[in-house]
């Protein structure tokens, strides 16, 4: 879609009433896992066996390390002893990492180069007995300059390809997530095609999917098949008076998203696959849709008309919430464990979770 088909598109969409949902929102077997992915509760400042202990406190049935920074160490006998507390707490462990895409903004070489940093995911990841090693390719700004995102797709298929036989040795999985606003469902599909779907997955994220204009129950219907770990967390969506779209991340089931429809879905196309929990609110994000600059700059000309027109939809029917900005680290603490805990207690009342 060129740029004025873009806009004219999403003039129809507001124009058109908003769309009502009509997917089931039917309780789901309790076989969907819930976790926590570690960045919920971020504020804290743990380490992996705090974390641990915590999602024991919880009764989830999986802990996300989605990054690399709560390990005090990587010898065997550290991850080795992890992977035993975890087991006597009834916790599965997924493993996670940043960027390891050298060309993103986001990529850094604390962990060495893009290829090392990535190996080290999946050793670790291994060890634990985590079936995935995620990682991300960058973020929102990604998609300017020269090239847009499909330069950075192709520098990290690279990195993919030189890291294929220590990943498949390993019985690893790599575990991609749409990131910050970095790439768009049918983008990610195609980066996962492309690279192999037999070894590399998606890490669906229905949080980030708004960040680029998509309406989360329908990101899930494209990356649904190819799923293998999550990172999730509702959103508060609504149109303001700049012709902008806001974007606003909840605790689940206090956003726009209808969760017990998503929960089912998700069964439905990711089995096996758990509900990670990653609640990061707080903040608005506008989104100037309707303004040319703003799709020539991001590359949303080939965005679907009717991706766009859902988006919109969803947008008309939300409504503004306030912020929340911590005075202090204690009262951060409260309240991300609080959206946490409420997010918990939502999919549980949707049938999600093995433990209670």
């Amino acid at each position: 879609m060129n740029r004025r088909r873009f806009l004219q598109s999403a003039t129809a969409a507001l124009a058109a009433p908003a769309a009502v949902s009509t997917a089931s929102a039917q309780a789901v077997p309790a076989k969907v896992r819930i976790g926590l992915d570690h960045f919920a509760v971020r504020a804290t400042g743990w380490k992996a066996p705090q974390f641990i202990e915590y999602a024991g406190s919880q009764k989830v049935d999986t802990l996300f390390l989605s990054e690399l920074l709560p390990f005090e160490n990587f010898e065997d006998a550290y991850l080795k002893g992890l992977k035993e507390q975890a087991d006597k707490a009834g916790i599965a462990l997924y493993v996670g990492t940043s960027s390891v895409c050298p060309t993103s903004a986001r990529f850094k070489p604390t962990f060495g180069t893009a290829e090392e940093h990535l190996s080290l995911c999946i050793r670790v990841a291994q060890a634990l007995g985590s079936p995935v090693a995620r990682c991300y390719l960058g973020g929102n700004d990604d998609r300017k300059g020269d090239g847009g995102i499909q330069r950075h797709i192709e520098a990290l298929l690279k990195v993919f390809a030189a890291c294929k036989s220590k990943a498949t040795d390993a019985g690893i999985k790599i575990s991609i997530e749409n990131h910050a606003g970095d790439m768009q469902s049918h983008e990610l599909k195609a980066l996962i095609e492309a690279a192999g779907k037999d070894w590399v997955g998606a890490n669906i994220d229905p949080g980030n999917a708004t960040w680029v204009m998509e309406d989360p129950l329908r990101h899930l219907e494209v990356l649904g098949p190819y799923v293998n770990c999550s990172s999730v967390r509702d959103s508060m969506i609504w149109l303001n008076d700049k012709d902008e779209a806001v974007v606003q991340w909840t605790a689940i089931g206090e956003g726009l998203v209808d969760f017990k429809a998503y929960t089912k879905r998700f069964a439905e196309l990711c089995p096996g696959v758990p509900l990670n929990i990653e609640t990061i609110s707080g903040f608005a994000k506008p989104l100037p849709f309707q303004k040319p600059e703003f799709v020539k700059e991001l590359g949303y000309e080939k965005m679907p008309a009717d991706d766009l027109a859902a988006f919109v939809a969803l947008a008309k029917k939300g409504k503004p919430i306030p912020p929340f900005k911590a005075p202090d680290k204690e009262a951060d603490i409260k309240y991300q464990k609080g959206e946490f805990e409420r997010s918990v207690a939502a999919l549980r009342s949707y049938g999600a979770g093995v433990r209670s």
